[in-house]
């Protein structure tokens, strides 16, 4: 994945630079760290690289495309296929159960439902949730709903997995629990970008970058951080 000069301007009165010419690289099966502030940034990138919005000018690639030449149905196909989200809020049907949640994903895809629930109870297995699938959210604690948002994610299989503060409505039990799955899943190969504004979070992942004023900035790990 790559972004070349990425800048995001909402046409407001004053205007609003939201981001100021950002470069970015990732390979893949990295795991990387985006910490700001509110109000810095981090959000806005975040909708550029999940196709959810696009820049004022620059460029992304992903796999290789250039995904700000597709047409809006081909980034709507690229999202669905390729990137995965999970935010703060969980955003789970309360009157659907874990297994029928996880298995919402795929209906975007057009994925038959057979397959849905052959994909479903197998991310719920790697997420240690398939003692819950029959429960719906209410019954969940916060770092289980989590779990099954995630596991929710992973059904297309993914390349890119992005999480807007994934463990901001967490317990730190919890939080911890959900960041040793992260750490599971990059050993696994998935790419993974995290925006947080918790620095203790953002010391979990191997790369650490800040945005600041909607500009990017890569931080070195220091000699107390986990490799």
């Amino acid at each position: 994945m790559l972004l070349e000069g990425v800048s995001r301007t909402f046409e407001t009165e004053p205007p609003v630079r939201a981001l100021r010419q950002v470069d970015l690289t990732v390979d893949e099966g990295d795991y990387a760290a985006i910490e700001g502030r509110s109000g810095s940034g981090k959000s806005t990138l975040l909708n550029i690289l999940g196709l959810l919005d696009a820049p004022t000018e620059g460029r992304y690639w992903l796999d290789r495309a250039d995904v700000l030449a597709q047409s809006d149905s081909e980034r709507a196909a690229t999202r669905a296929r390729r990137i995965g989200f999970v935010f703060q809020s969980f955003h789970l049907m309360p009157h659907r159960n874990v297994l029928e949640n996880v298995m919402l994903a795929g209906v975007y895809s057009r994925m038959p439902r057979g397959e849905r629930i052959e994909r479903a109870e197998s991310v719920l297995q790697r997420v240690g949730m398939t003692h819950r699938a029959s429960f719906v959210p209410t019954q969940l604690s916060g770092g289980e709903r989590q779990r099954v948002a995630i596991a929710r994610a992973l059904l297309t299989h993914p390349r890119l997995l992005l999480c807007d503060e994934p463990t901001g409505n967490l317990d730190s039990r919890n939080t911890a629990t959900i960041l040793d799955l992260f750490d599971e899943l990059a050993a696994d190969g998935l790419t993974l970008i995290v925006i947080t504004h918790d620095e203790l979070v953002s010391r979990r992942a191997r790369r650490r970058l800040v945005m600041v004023d909607g500009m990017l900035s890569e931080q070195p790990r220091r000699l107390d951080e986990p490799a």
